[in-house]
């Protein structure tokens, strides 16, 4: 097979997912709009359950929704018809998929679905089906073709499922005015979290190289080298006016002539760029790379608290 022919297979796969996509497009209705808002105002949480491929789109939801603020519980068919149905509480809502609706583990579920839960959504290609009969609102993800050559392999179908999850909870998202402080609670741990909560105190450099302005040069090379920052920072009376880096430091040696009254403030560069330490850390990455610098003084009420170091923000995610 040449590779035009792996190219033109992997185009016509999507040709026929996005013409399935367009038809669901097309199906949404009012049920759909039915579900969400019994799903928001449920008292409980959203219990989704499916089996085979559709588990493993019902799981992604379930991601999906908690993340987003919709408390959900993934329930695998199998498990449930032995002894995990007690996961389900009266105040719950349950959202069941499965793309025939008659599958003997979702037949012989159903009942149980509605009668423990205080509604039962149905999410299937089969508006005949079991599961159809016994769901109070049914969600219709019939595929006309799926996507694999034999018409067999779930494609379509479960592309369908996952579209119309994803759909689900961004009507969910708004329902509950959820927005990027929200979303960041939930993913403290990753660099969207990182970058939506984390102030810059969090990053600070262990090490705050500092000089008086009338340091002589000795005093200047030492601070630096006692640190991996390649800066120091120049201060009068705790109030920050300028910083030097080992690049001032070679420049002035390049120029030549004595430099044993050479003192800090003749070498620096004033006005520093600052931040303070309770701002975001996004701020301060924003700042290094529009400056085109390594390093940020940090503040407390103006005065010198820290350093925060670029490579530090990149390696923690932040950008």
């Amino acid at each position: 097979m040449e590779r035009t022919d792996i190219i033109s297979i992997a185009k016509n796969t999507l040709e026929i997912e996005i013409s399935e996509l367009e038809k669901l497009k097309n199906r949404i209705n009012e049920d759909f709009a039915r579900a969400v808002e019994i799903i928001h105002s449920a008292k409980g949480k959203l219990i989704v359950v499916g089996i085979g491929k559709s588990a493993h789109v019902g799981n992604k939801i379930v991601a999906t929704l908690n993340s987003t603020g919709t408390p959900s519980q993934f329930l695998h068919a199998s498990e449930a018809i032995h002894g995990d149905l007690g996961v389900i509480q009266k105040q719950d809502v349950v959202l069941c998929i499965s793309n025939s609706g008659n599958s003997p583990e979702i037949a012989n579920l159903v009942p149980y679905l509605k009668d423990y839960s205080s509604a039962l959504i149905g999410m299937t290609g089969n508006k005949n089906s079991k599961l159809a009969e016994f769901s109070e609102i049914v969600l219709d993800t019939h595929v006309d073709v799926e996507a694999c050559p034999n018409k067999l392999a779930p494609t379509s179908s479960t592309t369908i499922q996952m579209a119309l999850g994803d759909a689900m909870a961004v009507a969910l998202m708004e329902l509950n005015d959820f927005r990027e402080n929200d979303f960041a609670k939930f993913h403290p741990g990753g660099s969207l979290g990182k970058n939506l909560v984390s102030k810059v105190d969090q990053f600070l450099s262990p090490q705050k190289p500092q000089v008086e302005e009338n340091a002589q040069v000795r005093d200047v090379i030492i601070s630096i080298s006692a640190s991996s920052h390649g800066i120091t920072v120049v201060t009068h009376e705790e109030k920050i006016i300028g910083v030097i880096t080992d690049g001032d430091l070679r420049r002035m040696l390049m120029k030549g002539g004595d430099i044993s009254k050479v003192l800090a403030k003749d070498i620096m560069s004033a006005n520093p760029k600052t931040i303070e330490r309770d701002t975001l850390a996004k701020e301060a990455m924003k700042i290094l790379k529009e400056n085109n610098i390594g390093q940020l003084i940090v503040t407390e009420n103006g005065k010198y608290f820290g350093i925060i170091d670029l490579h530090t923000l990149l390696d923690e995610g932040i950008n």
